[in-house]
């Protein structure tokens, strides 16, 4: 039986549905999935006209929303947010009364659901509000997967953020992920230090010493196999990733800028610790190049890929 993947459509006014459109000309031969677009035809017939992909001649099954929205590419708007967001809870909901086996979300803009009232920074911390869960993000590229120990967070909040529980319960998340998700029986995962060179030793910063290595000891006698904590850059540039099944990074940028430099359009951003499966491309909404007809797919397919392969390991 194929899989069911429901596919959310993102902003309305970026690359969303084209990427949509794109790939469901792609696989339109897959045997393996059904695919479950969820948004608003209207949205996707005018991204039609600028692209030539037509939501029509497509194998799929739309589920459409109650929003009404009027493209207009590449501009930012509480209405596109509000229809944006309108979609995700819709997938949500479908994951939950098993209805589809995992959700996709295509790009959308955190400040216009904002502006349309979502008191949320993205995505991943409002699928885990809706589910219950505690979610953790995790970019998943071949032979690299980091995880962020904050996550959407402006960077003055970040050092007072950390402390040594949440080291250890988001160490935890990324350990049983790897093994519930991706098979790994004895993970290995790398934690990247707060500061230049961690903390150099007390010299540029004593979180490390302070609240670290504590956690890491934690860890450690709760048998979860954890570096001590790396300079990041060092630990890129010299590609010890491939040392380790998973990588634990202190904030966003730190995990995220490395990551997408190495991925080349084949990251995938996954939220680990839900009851459902959610994967998104890990780029935006792209705005600049809204409605021209020149987005790639690609990242959108890896998502894909990897919300059935893991919709299927969890059901094995």
């Amino acid at each position: 039986m194929p899989q069911r993947i429901a596919i959310t459509m993102g902003d309305p006014n970026g690359i969303g549905p084209e990427i949509v459109l794109k790939l469901l000309e792609l696989r339109r031969d897959d045997p393996r999935l059904t695919f479950v677009v969820v948004g608003v035809r209207s949205v996707f017939d005018r991204h039609a006209g600028a692209t030539g992909v037509s939501l029509d001649d497509l194998p799929h099954v739309l589920v459409e929303t109650d929003s009404r929205h009027s493209v207009d590419f590449g501009t930012l708007s509480p209405s596109a947010g509000r229809c944006a967001m309108q979609a995700v809870t819709r997938a949500i909901d479908l994951c939950i009364e098993g209805e589809v086996d995992a959700m996709v979300t295509a790009p959308i803009s955190k400040e216009a659901i904002s502006l349309a009232g979502f008191d949320v920074p993205g995505h991943t911390e409002y699928i885990a509000g809706r589910t219950g869960g505690n979610g953790l993000m995790v970019m998943v590229a071949p032979d690299l997967r980091v995880a962020l120990l904050t996550g959407h967070m402006p960077l003055e909040r970040v050092a007072g953020s950390i402390d040594e529980s949440k080291i250890v319960e988001r160490a935890k998340l990324l350990a049983d992920c790897l093994r519930s998700d991706f098979g790994v029986e004895h993970p290995r995962i790398a934690l990247l230090g707060l500061n230049p060179h961690a903390g150099d030793g007390g010299v540029l910063g004593s979180e490390e010493r302070r609240i670290y290595q504590p956690a890491v000891a934690r860890l450690h006698s709760d048998g979860i196999d954890m570096s001590s904590p790396l300079p990041a850059d060092g630990f890129f540039g010299r590609r010890q990733y491939l040392d380790f099944d998973g990588v634990l990074a202190s904030y966003h940028d730190q995990g995220l800028a490395p990551f997408k430099a190495l991925s080349f359009g084949r990251g995938v951003n996954f939220t680990a610790g839900l009851s459902i499966v959610r994967t998104s491309p890990d780029h935006g909404t792209a705005f600049a190049i809204a409605g021209k007809g020149t987005a790639s797919p690609s990242s959108l397919g890896a998502a894909v890929d990897l919300a059935a392969f893991v919709a299927h390991w969890r059901s094995r």
